[in-house]
């Protein structure tokens, strides 16, 4: 009989929490772009310098592990991290703005369960089981009808290649995170969040100066403070334990979890902003909450020491994750 690793299960705690912020990200942005001219880039780029600031703050103040210089990342490393990082946020808006955020985020978000599970059976021998397999299926179904239930979204093949491209950003991100927990060579989470933030930022400084990077609002105060939400929650405090679970957890059951996103996002629509609660939506958060949980469950039920687990757990046999 296995024992599960405490440090495992506090992984998928952190990711579940990672995904359900990054959900309310969507409605922090659908508020600021209300309150304000300021373009998707030109968020994205303050996401990522206040994202960077919080997190030096922190860095500068707390506590620095002895153990963590052992097993910290090249420079290179936490650069190539950052560039997938970047990648992924860029694509993904560019892919909304060419063909819509339904079909746009269905691309994205269901291209990559399937490029993380190849990547990860290919690169690091991470099997997806059958039942394995029937939940990522169920994970999609549910994606695709919450998000394409309202009949909206207009198929542009620019905008597919788009949301492809970050989709391979994402699963990138993922594996790498994923192959360099397994090495011992993770490092400290706060660090690689703050260098992908700050080469984000860079990355993305000269497009968002020519999309106009100061927002021009009569509400400074709400848009002052909603930035400075993006910044600490779905980006500083997100993304720290997305990295944090991404070493730990096997790279398909990340990348199911944190479709998690999807569906707080959906939450926060009908509860806050008084969108209309549909059966597409109800649907679609019960397939994809199911297949998470199955997910969940099967990967809490593997030995701590990462090993294949045994036959009847074969449901989460696999992993490889906005």
């Amino acid at each position: 009989m296995s024992h599960s690793s405490p440090a495992s299960g506090r992984s998928l705690l952190y990711l579940v929490i990672a995904g359900a912020a990054w959900g309310t990200a969507g409605a922090a942005a659908s508020l600021l772009f209300l309150a304000s001219d300021l373009g998707p880039l030109s968020l994205t780029f303050w996401r990522c310098a206040g994202g960077l600031a919080v997190l030096l703050g922190v860095l500068a103040v707390r506590r620095r592990p002895r153990a963590a210089a052992a097993a910290r990342p090249s420079v290179a490393s936490l650069i190539g991290t950052g560039l997938l990082f970047t990648v992924f946020q860029a694509a993904y808006f560019a892919a909304v703005r060419e063909t819509g955020l339904a079909v746009g985020t269905v691309v994205t978000l269901g291209a990559g369960p399937v490029l993380i599970a190849l990547g990860a059976r290919h690169w690091m021998g991470e099997r997806l089981g059958r039942g394995g397999a029937a939940a990522v299926a169920g994970a999609l179904a549910g994606l695709a009808v919450l998000v394409l239930g309202g009949g909206g979204g207009e198929v542009r093949p620019l905008g597919v290649g788009w949301a492809l491209l970050s989709a391979a950003g994402y699963a990138g991100m993922t594996l790498r995170a994923r192959l360099l927990g397994r090495r011992g060579a993770g490092g400290d989470p706060l660090v690689t969040t703050a260098w992908s933030a700050g080469v984000g930022a860079l990355c993305l400084l000269p497009l968002a100066a020519a999309e106009g990077l100061w927002p021009h609002t009569g509400e400074p105060v709400r848009v002052l403070w909603l930035l400075a939400y993006v910044a600490v929650v779905p980006t500083a405090l997100a993304y720290a334990l997305y990295f944090t679970g991404a070493a730990v957890v096997r790279a398909a059951t990340v990348s199911v979890i944190m479709l998690i996103e999807p569906v707080s996002a959906a939450v926060i629509a009908v509860a806050v902003l008084g969108e209309r609660l549909t059966g597409a939506v109800v649907l679609g958060t019960v397939l994809l909450l199911t297949a998470v949980g199955a997910l969940i469950a099967a990967e809490a039920r593997r030995p701590a020491d990462g090993g294949p687990a045994p036959r009847p757990a074969a449901v989460p046999v696999q992993s490889a994750a906005r």
